[in-house]
């Protein structure tokens, strides 16, 4: 944690996870152009965020896509804050985040995408197996996740507490595993306007008995959804990595994302 407060003590690089913040996912010439240096000097700060976790790049193509990556952040919140004077902290952030709003006067800016990083000590089979077990996502999620997860299978995101109630649906479009899981993601089955789902990518990488779990949601409809993945997503993983690390999922329960923003 010493390199996450190394890092973030210099102001260029906070800036440019303010520019993350603000539009996430993008390349190397777009960081440039908001700033007055170098594309070396800029390319150096990326390098100190990449490796301390605080950016997480992503290819598409020949574009390197630059991501902020809230993991040892979060960790930082939940060591020193969340046990002392949270609430009052988030009181303050929500009459920030209103009168931020009442000062919008333009288009809202299109949502960017989410990407999350964890590292967890397990076999990519093991984070699989917890992705996708119904048994094992009602343990660590609240939510059991349904499917036979071949490609064009739907699936289920149901409580589990005992109301079988359904929260979220979608539909397989990708499954290779140990790897990679690719789903739609529908977090209001049943309202009367029906919307394009957004998007979610599973990417498991192991090396040697470390993986890192890369979690991407694209195609996020509004700010709400934003706002509510990036609570939910953290939590989430967290008690999925305690689950699979120490066999015991977080004191806290895990935050509902399909009920974070409706």
């Amino acid at each position: 944690m010493d390199s996450v407060f190394k890092a973030l003590a210099d102001p260029t690089r906070r800036l440019l996870l303010d520019r993350l913040r603000e539009h996430n996912g993008q390349t190397l010439r777009e960081l440039c152009e908001r700033l007055d240096m170098s594309r070396q000097s800029v390319t150096q700060h990326l390098d100190v965020l990449v490796r301390t976790d605080l950016v997480t790049v992503v290819r598409r193509g020949r574009e390197r896509l630059h991501y902020l990556n809230p993991t040892p952040i979060h960790e930082i919140e939940e060591r020193w804050i969340s046990g002392f004077d949270k609430p009052r902290l988030q009181a303050i952030s929500a009459i920030k985040r209103q009168a931020e709003e009442y000062a919008m006067t333009e288009a809202p800016a299109p949502v960017p995408d989410y990407v999350y990083v964890t590292y967890i000590r397990a076999r990519a089979e093991q984070v699989w197996q917890a992705l996708t077990d119904a048994d094992l996502t009602a343990r660590y999620w609240g939510h059991a996740n349904v499917s036979d997860w071949q490609p064009g299978s739907a699936w289920e995101h149901r409580r589990a507490d005992g109301s079988g109630k359904v929260d979220v649906v979608g539909r397989v479009l990708e499954t290779e595993p140990p790897t990679r899981l690719v789903v739609t993601f529908d977090d209001a089955p049943d309202a009367e306007s029906p919307r394009e789902p957004s998007v979610v990518t599973f990417l498991v990488e192991p090396h040697e008995d470390i993986v890192r779990l890369t979690v991407t949601h694209e195609r996020l409809p509004n700010q709400e959804m934003l706002g509510g993945i990036s609570a939910g997503w953290p939590a989430v993983l967290a008690n999925l990595k305690s689950m699979l690390e120490t066999g015991e999922v977080l004191p806290q329960a895990p935050w509902e994302m399909s009920r974070a923003h409706t």
